[in-house]
């Protein structure tokens, strides 16, 4: 299938806290090397740091949403998260979404590129192969949210992170825990060495021992049940109710004496393993501090609130939802070089050559022109 794409549109986020965009500069200029026209929607960069003149000095020019028929110039729409309908039902049949669409569950989104017969590539789904490593806007973003975790633990901490020795008498270095050793975990991992504190590391696989300790983190080796949890090293498999409660008891008391606990395990797609319940936080020293980075999905800890932090006993609970948006311009950056990655090797004498059989687009693509290929993923109702 041969896509005539010559106009990217680069539209304002429309979800409530975005501060990311899809494009910068520097991808422009790229994206154009390449043959495309871009249109920048006015002030869509400006929350990252990317201003319209900084656009328009490396090609794009400016996009005009006052006509209808402003809308049936775009081929193309690269965006952080899916449009609204609104922007949706303006595009023309055959237009091509690209972004982190949420599609786990997501019926509106299948009706609406039904309904607008549009195509659509959903990077969360993209597969797990060398190809679409450079376009992983999971792993880019998952990266930002692991560092940005432990500052926010260690402002939140009562306590320094390094170990001191001073006049008057030696600080302790803090204790950090961090439970998910994928993308987030280990950047959390390497941020905590960083600021001098003593890290240990809880994940259901094995096989990231390796990797945690190279980044000198002390690994916490997983329970010894039947089921054998399974994943790659940076995106792990749901495992079995037995299994959870195991690897609870055993973080009992490492929780007990830590200081502050980054928890970063997620399954793509299933709600968040509970990992910390009611009575290991109960086991918390009064002004611990735990980060939960899978509230949006339902959270390793219970009590925690997107976007909240409460004080529960003594213990600071934060819901750390949306981390990347807090370092938007590097944020950004990284993926607007996600999407020009997954875009360029598709493009042939100015064409995008949209082979729905391809391994690398194959698994991402949720839409063709209307067609929803994802009927059982998009119906399943949300995580369970």
């Amino acid at each position: 299938m041969v896509f005539n794409l010559p106009r990217i549109l680069i539209p304002i986020e429309a979800a409530l806290g975005e501060t990311r965009v899809a494009a910068t500069p520097e991808t422009v200029k790229k994206l154009i090397s390449i043959g495309f026209k871009v249109s920048i929607q006015q002030g869509a960069g400006a929350l990252a740091g990317f201003l319209d003149d900084s656009y328009f000095n490396a090609g794009a020019d400016s996009f005009s949403d006052a006509g209808e028929d402003s809308y049936q110039n775009v081929d193309l729409v690269l965006c952080v998260n899916s449009p609204s309908e609104d922007f949706l039902s303006k595009l023309k049949p055959r237009t091509l979404l690209v972004g982190l669409l949420a599609p786990y569950g997501n019926q509106t989104l299948a009706n609406n590129l039904e309904k607008g017969e549009l195509s659509a590539l959903s990077l969360e789904l993209l597969p797990r192969i060398s190809r679409a490593q450079a376009a992983d806007a999971l792993s880019s973003q998952a990266n930002i949210a692991g560092y940005k975790a432990v500052l926010l633990g260690a402002s939140a901490l009562d306590r320094y992170f390094p170990m001191l020795m001073t006049a008057a008498g030696t600080v302790q270095p803090a204790k950090v825990v961090v439970l998910g050793a994928g993308v987030a975990g280990l950047q959390a991992v390497a941020t905590a060495k960083r600021l001098g504190a003593v890290v240990y590391v809880s994940d259901i696989r094995p096989a990231v021992k390796e990797q945690v300790e190279s980044l000198g983190g002390r690994f916490i080796e997983p329970p010894e049940v039947k089921d054998e949890p399974s994943g790659s090293a940076v995106y792990a498999n749901q495992v079995s109710q037995a299994f959870l409660a195991s690897q609870r008891k055993q973080l009992v008391s490492q929780l007990a004496e830590a200081d502050v606990a980054i928890c970063t395990a997620q399954v793509p797609g299933k709600k968040a393993p509970r990992l910390i319940d009611e009575e290991m936080l109960d086991q918390m020293r009064v002004g611990a501090v735990v980060v939960d980075l899978a509230v949006a999905q339902g959270g390793n800890c219970e009590g925690t609130r997107p976007g909240e932090t409460i004080l529960r006993k003594g213990v600071k609970l934060i819901g750390a939802s949306d981390l990347p948006c807090t370092i938007p311009n590097h944020a950004s950056s990284l993926y607007a070089r996600n999407l020009f990655a997954l875009i360029s090797p598709l493009i042939n004498d100015g064409h995008l050559v949209l082979d729905a059989e391809d391994e690398l687009i194959k698994g991402a693509l949720i839409s063709k022109d209307g067609l929803i290929r994802q009927n059982q993923l998009m119906n399943s109702g949300g995580l369970n």
